[in-house]
Order: C-alpha cells, then structure tokens, then sequence
C-alpha cells in the first residue's frame, strides 16, 4: 500500500469510530449499506486523546469575500487555513443543503472544483467530497465552489481537519459556513435603501470591473470582430438620485450607453445633479471584451461615499448589441451598525434597457416603440437569443464587479476594525510624503519598529511608536502617536511564488522549420492569481531555436500542414470547399516552389427543399451619414443566388444608428418687422424697426447679431407761430386716418367677401427650452356670395418661444 493509501486508511478508520491496534492493508467497512449515500461523512464524531475542543479557533473555513448569500450558477473560492502555529494534514470538504444529513446524492449542494491536484480530489467513496491527495503537512488548501441553481435554500459548508490523531469536525462553528440563497436581484423594481445611513466620517473604495463575457463561456454566435465593453460611468450619489433602476425607465445619457455606448450624455447627466453625487467614477473602454488577466488587468476606479452620498451605481454596455448594458444600482454601502460595507463581490448578467427590440448580438436597428421598462435577460426571451436555454436555467454571469474598502477618513462612529487586514488596508492609503507634524507639538524620536504580526508570508502589520511631550497650543491638534505599516513574514515577498502560482510547463511544442533552423516554445499558465487581486509579473511562455536535419536539399520546398476546409460553399445541394497552406521556405537554389498551397474539392449539403438564397459576407460598416451629431451608417451584402431561382427575401442592408459629437448651431433670428411712423409731425424724427431671437446659439455656433434698428426721418419743416383752422382741421383728419389704418387692414378680409372670427389663443410651445415655436389660427365666419374660393382662406400666425438655452 502507498503511503497515500495508508494514510487515508487511518483518516477513515479515525471517522467511522473504527481505533485499531494494528492498521489494516484496505479502509474495511468504510460505508455499510445502512448509511446511505455518504452520510457516514457528516455522523463522524471527533476522536483522539484531544477529543473536542472547547473555544477551538485553529482552524477557519472562509469563503472569499464573507457572504451571507450565494447566487445560483456564481463560484466562489473557498478556502481551509490554520492559523499560526497549526497545521493539518488531512481533511474533508462537502456542501450539504442545511436540513439534510447526507443519505442520499441530492442531499449535497453545488459542486466542487479543483484548482490543485497536489492538494486535493474527490473521495472515491463519496463523490461530492473533497479530501486531501497527499498526507503531507500544510497550512491552507483552496477549490472553487459552484453554487446550485435556484431553489437549493440555505447551504452548508462543512470541513474537518485531521491533525495528527486529533478530528476537528464540521460542527465546530469556525469550519461551518452557512450561505443562503440570494433574492434575485433582478426583479420588477431595484431595491431601495430602507434605512437613512448613521455612518460618521468617509469611506473610500476600489472597484474593479472583470469581464467574463468570452467565447468559451458564451458560444453561442460570439462576436469575434467587434466585441468589447464600453466605457464604464456611474457616480456614488444619495437617495435621491437614481442612475437606473430595474422597473423604471432610462434616461437619455443611460439610452446612449445602452445603444451607442457613448457616456458622454451620462457624465452630463451626473455632473447636473451637483450636491446628490459625491464622485463620478468612470473607466476606459476595453477591446476586445475578454483577456487574461495576465495580459490586461482588470480595470479599476476609486471613489468616496459620506453619510448622505452612500449609494453607488454605474453601466457599462455589452458591445456590440441592441440596447444590453451590465452595472450595479443604488448599492448601499454604509451598514445598520453605523459603518462601512468592507466587500461587495457581485455576478453581473445583461439587462435591456427597452429602447431596442433586437434579440441577438449584431441585431439591425429596430426601435421599441412604446419606450419599456429597464429589465434582466432571461434564457427564455427569445430562440435566437445568444443566451436562449429551452429549459430556463440561469445565464451565466458576464462579468463580475468588486467594490471593496481601501480606506476610511475622519473620525468613525464604529472605531472596531472589522479585522486586522482592513486595518493594514486602511494604513496603507495614508499618504506618508511629508512630515505635517504641527510646530506646537513637541515629540520623541520614533521607536525601532515591531517584528512583524505575521511569521508566514500571509499579510500582518508592524509598529512604531513615539510620545507626545508638550502641546504648546491645545487649540492645535497634535497627530497620532502609533504608526502602522503592512508586512510578511521573514523570507517573503509580493513576488513570492506562494502569492502567484503558476502551473509546471507544457512540453515544448515541434520546431517550426522541418528542415535547418526554427523555433519552438512552449507555455504554462496561472493556476491562482494573487490574493491582493494584481496581476502575475512571471511569463506564461518561453522559445528557444531549434534544428532538424542541418542537410536540407537546396531543391527542397518546405510546406506548412494543411489548414482547415473551409465551409461548403453552399447552404444545400452541391458546392465547392477549400484548404490552403503556406510556402514555409522556398528552395535554396532560387527555383519555383512545385508543391501544391490550395485543394479545391466537391461538398455535399442535405437536399435542398426551399428556393436557395446565397448571400456574400456583409461588408464592413460605411461611415457615420452626418460630420456631428446623430446619424446613421449602413451595411450592405449581395445575392449571390442565381436570379431564376426565384426570390430572394433575406434583408440585403442593415442601417443602424450612430453618434457624433453635437454640431454647432448658429443663433436664428425672426424677419424684421415694418418700420414705424416717424417720431415727429414735422421736423426731424426717427423710425424703429425690431425683430427677435428664435434659437440662442448653441455648441459653438455664430453669436445673435443686432435686434433693434434706427434710422433718422424729415418732415416738412415746423411752423414757428399758430396754426390756422385750416391746417388743424387737415392734421386732424390725418390722424383719423392713421386710427382707423389697423381697423381697415383688419377688415380687408371682409371687403373681398369674407367675415373672420378672431384670433385664436396661442397653443403651447413645443419646447420646454433651447427654442419652439406656437401657432394661433383665424378661420372664416361667413362667407359672402360674390366671395372668390381663393379669396377668402384661414390666416395663421406662428412665434418663437422659450429660445433660452437648455
């Protein structure tokens, strides 16, 4: 028997109660057909000369990020340490819905995963367990957990540790872990924060955005060409602004995210609300959507959040696609205890923001007319969707998004750090450039600093200390009088390979050259990616110049293998499929290369029962229609299919929005209006004439010119003396006859046969600014016999209105 296999004997007979004097050559009655599935697991008491232990802490079960919740289909990383100076050499791992004890397979929760070999596998007699590989001394082992669909209830996590000949068992509380099933967060309404937050001070925290959306996870019609996230905007902000929610509608900024995007509007959109949002958090664009994070890490932003700005949101749109975006809404980060949230660790899957009515990734532009309202996709929307499951599971998740605590300011109503970790996280924000150290406060020296909390190479911290002698000036606050700063243990470092493991590497592959001098490489890959969530510095690939055969023929004509066939050139019936390969090296000797680079041969598809419709690729995008502001760009392919054969229904060009930056407009002015009368009877006077601003200029556009003009007028020189009756009698009559000037323009109607009701009231503006215009109408009254048809037509007048900016 291996020392493997004698070691798990003894785990075993330790669990099934079974101390022997002398250790047996096979693990005899492991589970008798009375104990059902693997239920003997979780009935094992604790045995030893140690027994159970009161108060026992040596060992902890911890899963990544401490939730209380689980979301169906999400996996989390679970991990079994001991603490400083423990040890274990074996143990167990099962998840098992809480309320069952194990007899059967459906009793057990999700599935495991390994990420170490040489760590962990799965019990043979008991498939959902996870137990060690090798019986050798360790401090921790970590595997991921997949969570169980929904509908699974509350899960519990369970461990047990051997150590020496002592069992510490599931039951004790550090080596159980209880995660219940989280509500689904993607219901009618997004939740509302119910209580005001009673935090003092600020917070301040990282989130970093990783993008899961990729082909291996997502097959189904990927984008290859064009897939990408958009840059990502939100803002920590109060109660009283929403970004989005689920169940409401969008805004124009999150409508052009969604389509096009574009966060310019967004950040506008922010930035208006002034004292409802504390920071605006935004991150670049990436292309292509999903890279390792060994070649690109993922992107990241700070933010703050105070008492009455505790809420954090943010989009950030799946492209290409209709209107499908990714985010976090209204995530309350300040706890019922007065303090601050330490992680957030959340799944992300698409939602619609109702604006478009396409069903797969490169849908043409098709608008939802009526607007609806913001909803999550789901697996059953549609059979053409990429993320359509004919038995309704739980999409799964594209991306995931961290919001974690990296430092707290000023004083904080709960001073209880949530552990020493957060400390050291905090501490390690401080900004230590310079001393700032008032002149009214007289200190020591610095003592040497402390050895470090932490003898391996997990995360401690070390101090120093110094005494405050004098305080000249008690109205002067004087600074702290510790001083903290994060460490390891002795021999260790950030590039410690304990902090990025990489796997052994892969066999080198064949020399590139057949014949004389090539290259080959080889590659290996990260198995755990460092705790502090930065990316690994060592190389996943290496080369080295190889040789085959130094005598190569200087006739010889190298070839690469022969590539894939491309696919039949027909959709039915009988087409044309072909390969190619590459000239790796000519002949030495300057002559042509005789050997074959492309094999055309016949395809067979199945009989073809409808008119054949072949169509070309699509060609690329055409430019956007319009230099600024919205337009449109067009896509076109041909019909390839022999016109005879009838016609053709499939679409042959796709239009579909685009955004530029907004043109400029110039200001608009309404025509003059008549000149008036002069000023004066006689002499010298003036005439005025004046018109109005329509549309004041916008986005750089030509300023308003004059609205008001002068010009000078004479009339027949004054008399210095009296008036005789005469020439008073004739002034008179000439202002009769300007009086009654509007009465006869009003009633020119009438004299070519019409009678006109009055004016109607002005209708309201068709803008609420940024400039309208309203209309009012007079319509005929009564008609007179000798009336022309052409004569006697209804009158309408319009006006600018609110020509103030918006």
């Amino acid at each position: 028997m291996t020392l493997s296999g004698m070691w798990r004997a003894a785990v075993l007979l330790l669990l099934t109660g079974c101390v022997c004097a002398s250790m047996p050559e096979e693990p005899a009655d492991r589970a008798t057909p009375s104990d059902g599935y693997c239920s003997w697991i979780t009935r094992a008491q604790p045995h030893g000369a140690g027994g159970r232990r009161e108060g026992f802490s040596e060992f902890r079960l911890r899963v990544e990020g401490d939730p209380e919740h689980y979301q169906p289909g999400s996996t989390y990383r679970v991990t079994l340490y001991a603490t400083n100076p423990a040890y274990f050499r074996g143990f167990t791992l099962i998840a098992l819905k809480e309320g069952h004890n194990g007899d059967q397979e459906e009793d057990y929760a999700g599935n495991f995963q390994i990420i170490d070999e040489e760590d962990a596998q799965f019990m043979t007699n008991c498939p959902p367990a996870v137990t060690e590989s090798t019986p050798r001394r360790r401090t921790r082992i970590q595997v991921f957990w997949i969570a169980p669909p929904s509908g699974s209830g509350c899960v519990l996590l369970k461990a047990s540790i051997v150590q020496r000949k002592i069992i510490s068992f599931q039951d004790e509380g550090s080596l159980t872990k209880r995660m219940c099933e989280k509500e689904p967060q993607y219901g009618e309404t997004t939740d509302k924060p119910l209580l005001d937050c009673c935090a003092c001070g600020t917070a301040k925290y990282r989130v970093t955005f990783y993008g899961n959306w990729s082909e291996k996870l997502h097959p189904k019609d990927y984008p290859r060409r064009a897939n990408h996230w958009s840059a990502l905007i939100g803002a920590s902000h109060s109660k009283n602004y929403i970004l989005w929610e689920y169940g409401g509608y969008v805004s124009e900024g999150v409508k052009q995210v969604a389509e096009l995007g574009s966060p310019v509007k967004m950040e506008e959109e922010i930035r208006q609300k002034g004292d409802e949002v504390l920071t605006v958090i935004k991150m670049k664009a990436q292309w292509p959507a999903w890279q390792p994070l060994n070649v690109r890490a993922a992107p990241s932003a700070e933010f703050s959040v105070d008492r009455t700005r505790h809420l954090m949101s943010f989009l950030t749109m799946l492209g290409p696609s209709p209107d499908w975006n990714v985010g976090l809404s209204s995530e309350d980060l300040c706890t019922k205890e007065c303090g601050w949230v330490q992680k957030v660790v959340q799944d992300l899957i698409p939602w619609d923001a109702g604006t478009d009515n396409g069903v797969t990734y490169e849908s043409p532009n098709k608008p939802t007319t009526p607007q609806e309202k913001i909803r999550p996709l789901t697996s059953l929307d549609h059979p053409q969707s990429p993320f359509y499951d004919p038995e309704g599971g739980a999409i799964t998740p594209v991306a995931r998004v961290v919001v974690e605590r990296i430092a707290r300011k000023g004083e904080q109503c709960n001073i209880v750090p949530d552990n020493v970790d957060d400390i050291v996280a905090d501490i390690a924000q401080e900004e230590k450039e310079e001393d700032d150290t008032p002149e009214t406060c007289i200190y020591s020296n610095w003592s040497p600093w402390s050895a470090c909390s932490s003898s391996t190479c997990e995360k401690g911290k070390r101090m120093r200390q110094r005494m405050l002698k004098a305080q000249l000036d008690l109205s002067v606050p004087c600074p702290h009088t510790q001083d903290f700063e994060p460490c390891m243990g002795p021999g260790c470092s950030d590039e410690d390979a304990s902090t990025c493991m990489m796997s052994e590497w892969i066999t080198w592959s064949p020399c590139s050259m057949s014949c004389g001098a090539g290259v080959r490489s080889r590659e290996r890959y990260v198995k755990q990616f460092p705790d502090d969530g930065f990316a690994c510095t060592h190389s996943t690939e290496e080369t080295e110049p190889c040789t085959v055969n130094d005598d190569c023929s200087p006739s010889s004509c190298l070839v690469t293998e022969w590539g894939e066939w491309d696919a039949c050139s027909a959709t039915c019936g009988l087409g044309m499929k072909r390969r190619e390969r590459m000239v790796k090296m000519p002949p030495s000797d300057g002559s042509i290369c005789g050997a074959e680079v492309v094999e055309v041969e016949r395809c067979m598809m199945p009989e073809c029962h409808t008119i054949p419709c072949l169509l070309s690729p699509w060609s690329d995008w055409s430019d956007c229609s319009v230099t600024c502001g919205k337009g449109t760009r067009i896509r076109q392919r041909m019909l390839k299919s022999p016109v005879e054969l009838g016609e053709c229904k499939e679409e042959l060009e796709q239009v579909e929005k685009c955004m530029l930056p907004e043109c400029p407009m110039d200001c608009v002015m309404s025509e003059w209006s008549e000149w008036s009368e002069c000023s004066k009877s006689c002499g010298k006077g003036h005439l005025i004439r004046s018109r109005m601003i329509t549309l004041e200029p916008q986005f750089g556009g030509d300023l308003c010119p004059e609205t008001t003009q002068r010009k000078t007028c004479k009339i027949k020189k004054c008399n210095q003396g009296g008036l005789n009756s005469d020439e008073r009698k004739r002034r008179k009559e000439d202002r009769k006859k300007r009086r009654n000037k509007q009465g006869r323009e009003e009633s020119a109607d009438e004299l070519a046969g019409c009678k006109m009701k009055p004016w109607s009231a002005w209708i309201d503006c068709t803008k609420l600014c940024g400039g309208g215009i309203q209309e009012r109408l007079m319509t005929a009254k009564k008609r007179y016999k000798n009336a022309q048809v052409t004569s006697c037509k209804d009158r309408k007048e319009i006006r600018a209105c609110n020509v103030h900016p918006c």
